[in-house]
């Protein structure tokens, strides 16, 4: 009976690691757009970070084929 309750807590670490993991990478998408979208976008980074906040995969594919500017 022990053997099941300490499974259950070991895959109840392994769900928090994995949802601070996407929490991190949703951070670190959101960063990098604004950073990159303040030196290489004539729109407001602010909104393009937003956009990546609400949709985060198609928010940075949309920033990149849309908002950076052509060098």
């Amino acid at each position: 009976m022990s053997f099941t309750v300490l499974l259950q807590g070991a895959a109840g670490a392994v769900g928090v690691v994995i949802g601070l993991l996407f929490l991190l990478v949703g951070i670190a998408m959101i960063v990098w757009t604004y950073t990159d979208a303040k030196k290489n976008s004539t729109h407001p980074a602010f909104l393009w970070a937003i956009v990546v906040f609400l949709a985060p995969i198609l928010g940075l594919v949309l920033y990149v084929l849309l908002g950076r500017n052509a060098r």
